[in-house]
């Protein structure tokens, strides 16, 4: 995936342009419509939404689901505030930080990653293990993303001017060549990328060092909260469904997808098993996919307070998942 790594950075209530698939035949004669944004083009990030759909999870739950994938230029939130889509997946700092800087009418209502996957990804022969083996190093960056990195170095006492923070456009090859010394990336996919392109990898999670996020949390407006909690608690059901499925063994849905939703992105069906198993052990959750432990809003709410953005515990609605 390239990493979404925030790519899905609220930049401002742009409308968001995505690409849209239809449902297979599984649909209910009452089915109530709605409508998802994913954050990034389609890959294994989104494999238990595909296994949902295809299975006719949502149907059982009479929801007729439109599906938006992402990219690089969606910005998940606008898709709600345009009214295109009726939930999305965000990040919480991009999220929190226009709920309390532009009073957006968000809520949280769940997390799909109890652990963020964004880490630092360095060649082997040139590893880079801490936060403080980046000083005096290059780092590439997707622009949207700076604030991650900032919020990491700042957590970890670092000063930013003391890292060349460099753009990146979600290609290793430069890091690959040695051009730069590592790059932000999600650790459950680029390792393997360079990997099969004869490099080996190193990584660590900004969550393993101070900035414990969530990712992929899923957000609506209080609008869409206030008048579709029914269809709310049934794609929460439904999705949570198709996760538990598709962990059951991590290696059969990439191929059976690999003519339809992941057909065109470029990478191997290799590269998609590695990483639906390498996202599982960030995913899986004592109390089930999407849950959020009041010990993790805490730790997301003191990581963002660290680098000026105030959370507080009622961007935060736990209480659908109490009805899944």
């Amino acid at each position: 995936m390239k990493i979404a790594m925030n790519r899905r950075n609220f930049l401002g209530f742009s409308a968001a342009t995505a690409a849209t698939f239809g449902l297979p035949a599984h649909r209910a004669l009452a089915a109530s419509p709605f409508t998802m944004q994913a954050a990034w083009i389609n890959d294994a990030e989104f494999a238990g939404y595909y296994v949902a759909i295809d299975n006719g999870y949502y149907a059982e739950e009479d929801i007729e689901l439109n599906y938006l994938s992402g990219g690089p230029d969606v910005i998940p939130e606008s898709s709600i505030i345009a009214g295109k889509a009726d939930l999305a997946l965000t990040t919480p700092d991009t999220t929190i930080k226009v709920i309390a800087e532009q009073g957006a009418k968000f809520k949280i209502i769940g997390a799909q990653y109890q652990k963020n996957p964004i880490g630092i990804v360095a060649r082997a022969s040139d590893p880079i293990n801490t936060p403080q083996d980046l000083i005096g190093k290059t780092l590439a960056v997707p622009p949207v993303n700076v604030i991650s990195v900032q919020a990491m170095l700042a957590i970890n006492g670092i000063d930013k001017a003391d890292v060349n923070i460099v753009p990146y456009a979600y290609d290793p090859t430069p890091l690959i060549k040695g051009e730069i010394d590592a790059s932000l990336d999600f650790t459950t996919n680029v390792p393997f990328t360079m990997k099969m392109q004869g490099t080996e990898a190193t990584s660590f999670l900004l969550y393993d060092f101070g900035f414990t996020i969530f990712n992929d949390t899923v957000v609506v407006t209080e609008e869409v909260l206030a008048t579709k909690r029914a269809e709310l608690v049934s794609w929460l059901r439904a999705s949570r469904r198709g996760w538990d499925e598709n962990f059951i063994d991590t290696s059969v849905y990439p191929p059976k997808f690999a003519d339809t939703w992941f057909k065109g992105t470029g990478r191997s069906i290799e590269n998609e098993i590695f990483f639906n198993e390498a996202q599982k052990p960030l995913m899986v959750a004592e109390n089930g996919i999407f849950s959020m432990s009041e010990e993790a809003i805490a730790l997301n709410i003191e990581a963002l307070g660290k680098v000026g953005i105030k959370g507080t515990r009622d961007m935060f609605d736990t209480t659908l998942l109490e009805e899944v």
